[in-house]
């Protein structure tokens, strides 16, 4: 029988992280995330201007992949100095400042797969940053949502739709549990999408005949679902080749429908088609076939397998060197951060930080703007629960993440306007009614557990109507503009134009809000080293760091003003007391006058009233006095102790921090200390008065200890801190005398 493990081993097994599972490297399965045995040496040879030689296969065992990257991936004018590269010489362009961006794009349009793969592998973590930075198509970082919700409940979708909107986000993907409810999914989320902010992009990721049916419609305007795989046997077992995608692509871009693939470390693996080679290898020909179909960009970074290069050594690495190579490609990035990767918050967040420090074209493909448990794509790596730690990690860094802080007073505002719009809309279509409840539910609601129990087959048959009327977008502005929901109809009838006009069509294009297109041809990324490249405007810089917890002095001054009140009156100086039973409370200066309420929610007054009581237990006699000459609160209790007839004095800050001094110990020397004072309780404080009593008299006192909390106390209430001592220092006067105060209850 096995011993069971020591209590250090098993409590480490009880933490999140262990809930991932983790893989030895098997090249043979495809289980290595850089470099496997099984990749092909890079080579490349032309005869003619015709490829005969790819990656170490001749022409004639070209698979589909190959035979379509031979004949459309690459830029043979430049191949011969490409591929005469060192792999370590290339990788240095990819990080040196004074190489242009333009400089990598034309050499690595002449580098087969298995050459970039190789040259990207070289590239550390570090590097892979400087790379991203440079190298991202857009100037202007973005990032995008997924709206879903368990119920396909268009009210929710509506309001969930314009809250993404309102918090930054600048695509909104969504999906459905039942495939047959997609139509009424993308109407919903285009109308909340258009109450929300002007501009935003709309995807619903579904089979792909329906979704460009519904962008033909201009229910949505973006695609990005067209799925590429880097062995023929997996195109093949999804009834695709490149010859389908291209077509495809091509459809959706001739009906301005943004567009562009998905592709990923893992899917091989995950259908047992890897055929040994490496994830990133396999990934570099996914990503050469996106160029060469003529796709705008490329949604990877793991995607759905995610979790299976995390498994592996160098696995996370490695899904960052496939989001550099879209963008060595010169296509936009849609860099991942989608499917959770871990349960592990300091897993999945490692996974992230790098991509968002140096900025990407999305920084997510897929960020659950909703709960993980509405979530229809599988909960992302980042939901509506991470949402605030996201603001201040942008906050922190000072960068550009995509998003900003909705105002919570106007949030419900927000809401009801998209539920409004929805019911209306859905109303004069003849799609559906929906009551006042279900309206007031769905606007403050945090998910689709909150909402009123709907007719399941409510959705499906809003559904099958706008399938079987040809319900288009123009139906939808009209339906917007007859109801008085003006600028929402103005927004959706923009995007129609916008699609006509074709300018969002170019490679990382997004419109910001007064629908100007920001792509690589209007708002390129010239990063070139330090002092260069994008840097956000004063303007966004301010949204940036105004989250919404954010405090100034002033905010905590208006707060402690509230519990203001005047229970402590001056009756002159101090005077030094003779009775051995005479016990000193010393206030700082602000107590009472600025500073009313403690860290811990206790009223000042409060805690005066427990210190008394303590101190009356003990038969002793209390008096309070204020020092006003110092905020340190070693020198506020000592010179209690010195007035005091006992020798024993009480310090009591405001923020609630209190000892116990004596008259002749230096002044760090106190006889007991309560430092955490968020923590104090008022039994707590009436044991400090008790044991001040027990002190003057000479007896044993009852050890006083801090509480033990495991909460972040500093970093939850030091700002706090700042403020409180600023308003204390606030009433210092350096050259005023102790005065004796009068309490009244």
């Amino acid at each position: 029988m096995l011993e069971q493990p020591v209590g250090r081993i098993r409590f480490m097994d009880e933490q999140q992280v262990n809930l991932d599972g983790f893989a030895r490297e098997a090249p043979a399965l495809g289980l290595v995330a850089l470099r496997s045995p099984a990749d092909p040496a890079p080579s490349l040879r032309v005869v003619d201007g015709v490829v005969v030689e790819l990656d170490q296969k001749s022409r004639d065992d070209f698979d589909t992949i190959d035979r379509y990257i031979a004949a459309h991936g690459l830029d043979l004018t430049v191949a011969a100095e490409a591929m005469a590269l060192g792999d370590v010489a290339a990788a240095r362009l990819f990080v040196d400042p004074a190489v242009p961006r333009a400089e990598i794009v034309r050499l690595v349009a002449g580098m087969t797969p298995a050459k970039l793969a190789r040259v990207v592998a070289e590239l550390r973590p570090p590097e892979l940053m400087m790379a991203m930075t440079k190298l991202r198509a857009r100037r202007t970082p973005s990032n995008q949502a997924h709206v879903t919700n368990l119920l396909d409940d268009p009210l929710l979708l509506a309001a969930d739709a314009a809250t993404a909107a309102a918090y930054g986000f600048r695509e909104l993907e969504t999906t459905v549990p039942v495939l047959a409810d997609a139509p009424s999914n993308a109407v919903a989320v285009t109308v909340g999408a258009a109450v929300g902010a002007a501009g935003v992009l709309v995807q619903c990721a579904v089979e792909e005949a329906m979704e460009l049916e519904m962008g033909m419609r201009g229910l949505v305007s973006y695609a990005e679902t067209v799925s590429l795989y880097g062995t023929e046997g997996v195109f093949v077992d999804g009834d695709d080749t490149p010859w389908s995608k291209a077509l495809l692509t091509s459809g959706y871009a001739s009906r301005g429908i943004k567009m562009r693939v998905s592709s990923g470390a893992g899917a091989e693996v995950l259908m047992a088609g890897a055929e040994g080679c490496s994830m990133l290898y396999l990934e570099s020909r996914c990503v050469s076939l996106a160029r060469a179909i003529g796709a705008q960009g490329v949604q990877n970074g793991g995607i759905d397998g995610a979790s299976v290069a995390a498994a592996v050594p160098r696995g996370v690495r490695e899904l960052m060197a496939e989001n550099v190579m879209v963008m060595a490609r010169n296509l936009e990035s849609c860099s991942g951060n989608d499917a959770l990767m871990s349960e592990s918050h300091v897993r999945r967040t490692s996974r992230t930080l790098p991509i968002l420090l140096a900025g990407s074209d999305f920084i997510c493909s897929g960020f659950g703007s909703i709960q993980r448990y509405d979530n229809m794509f599988g909960p992302s790596n980042w939901n509506a629960e991470d949402i605030d730690d996201w603001l201040a990690m942008q906050r922190d860094w000072g960068v550009d993440g995509g998003l900003r802080t909705a105002a919570p007073e106007s949030l419900g505002e927000l809401r009801t306007r998209a539920v409004e719009a929805v019911r209306d809309v859905y109303r004069v279509l003849g799609l559906g009614d929906f009551t006042d409840e279900q309206l007031a539910r769905a606007v403050d609601a945090a998910g689709s557990k909150e909402l009123v129990p709907t007719d399941a087959l409510a959705v499906l048959d809003a559904a099958q109507t706008i399938r079987s009327t040809g319900l288009t977008a123009l139906d939808i502005a009209r339906a917007l503009h007859d109801t008085g929901h003006d600028e929402a109809a103005s927004r959706v009838l923009a995007m129609v134009v916008a699609r006509v006009q074709g300018d969002h069509l170019q490679t990382a294009a997004i419109f910001d809000e007064d629908m100007r297109v920001l792509s690589l041809v209007t708002d390129p990324n010239e990063y070139a080293g330090p002092g260069t490249g994008y840097e956000p405007s004063p303007a966004r810089q301010a949204e940036i760091d105004g989250i919404r917890q954010e405090r100034g002095v002033e905010d905590l001054r208006v707060s402690q003003s509230s519990f203001a009140g005047g229970f402590l009156t001056s009756s002159g100086p101090a005077a030094f007391g003779t009775d051995p039973r005479d016990v000193v409370i010393g206030v700082s200066p602000g107590v009472g006058r600025s500073v009313w309420k403690t860290l811990s929610g206790l009223l000042v007054v409060d805690v005066l009233q427990e210190l008394l009581d303590g101190l009356e237990e003990e038969g002793c006699r209390a008096r309070i006095v204020r020092i006003n000459s110092t905020i340190d609160l070693g020198m506020v209790g000592l010179t209690a102790a010195r007035l005091a007839g006992s020798g024993i004095g009480i310090g009591l800050q405001g923020k609630g921090t209190a000892l116990i001094h004596r008259r002749d110990l230096p002044p760090l020397a106190n006889l007991e200390l309560y430092s955490m004072a968020p923590t104090l309780t008022p039994d707590m404080y009436r044991l400090l008065g008790a044991n001040a009593g027990r002190h003057a008299k000479g007896a044993t006192p009852v050890p006083a200890r801090n509480p033990y909390t495991d909460e972040a106390i500093e970093a939850r209430y030091h700002t706090s801190v700042i403020a409180l001592v600023a308003l204390e220092r606030d009433c210092v006067d350096p050259a005023a005398a102790p005065e004796e105060l009068r309490y009244a209850s």
